[in-house]
């Protein structure tokens, strides 16, 4: 099937619009949780501010080894004030790094996802049956300008395919053992058309090409995906 112009750009925009908000969604609960980190880390003032009001409302603390005391205490305040403010660094630094990785990893997987789904439509639009000439003679199959060499078995195979779908049928797998071997579908197993299904598959190599060319229907059997007007045998 062709690629379709207007549901590509369309898919495109959708990708970019989910590629937005996922950015988006990831900020805005990094900055959430920066917010409530930060107003729930303690104030660094807080251990001067008790210092301080020991000083304050202990005025008979005026031994030499008592006011060395508090001065330790005042010194050990402000190293914990510095070391807060550093760590209130560090804890921004890492979120904002935590962000751009977050983002960076969605926008690569989507686009992943995006390049996959393209380079699928292009090689099913490269591939679309243009021409199917089937050759029993030289047991040879030319799908488009590729040009296959089959056994007498899957060649067989392929022919009652195209004829089935030339009148629109699918056939199952009983149907194909019965046309090729002449014998009633009623007393042909199933599994036996299935098994000369895989060969023929299996002869064309072509994993794309297989599974383009013969097409599974579930439930019903095995039809050619070629239009029938493409399909000419000789």
């Amino acid at each position: 099937m062709p690629v379709d112009g207007s549901s590509a750009s369309e898919a495109l925009r959708q990708g970019s619009r989910v590629v937005v908000a996922g950015v988006s969604a990831v900020v805005l609960i990094l900055l959430t949780a920066a917010v409530l980190l930060f107003l729930n880390l303690p104030d660094a003032n807080a251990f001067n501010a008790g210092v301080e009001r020991l000083f304050v409302e202990n005025t008979a603390l005026t031994g030499e080894t008592e006011i060395r005391l508090l001065e330790i205490l005042a010194q050990s305040g402000t190293s914990f004030a510095e070391v807060l403010v550093s760590y209130r660094a560090v804890i921004f630094v890492l979120l904002v790094f935590s962000a751009a990785l977050l983002g960076v990893a969605l926008v690569a997987l989507l686009t992943i996802v995006s390049l996959n789904r393209r380079l699928r439509e292009l090689r099913q639009a490269g591939l679309q049956v243009s021409s199917l000439v089937i050759s029993r003679a030289e047991r040879t199959v030319t799908l488009n300008a590729m040009e296959f060499p089959l056994t007498e078995a899957a060649i067989e195979t392929l022919a009652v395919l195209a004829e089935a779908r030339m009148d629109d049928e699918i056939l199952s797998g009983a149907e194909i053992e019965a046309m090729i071997t002449g014998r009633n579908a009623a007393d042909c197993e199933e599994a036996a058309g299935a098994t000369r299904i895989k060969r023929l598959r299996d002869a064309l190599g072509n994993q794309l090409v297989s599974e383009l060319l013969v097409k599974t229907v579930t439930r019903k059997g095995y039809m050619l995906s070629a239009d029938r007007s493409v399909i000419r045998m000789q």
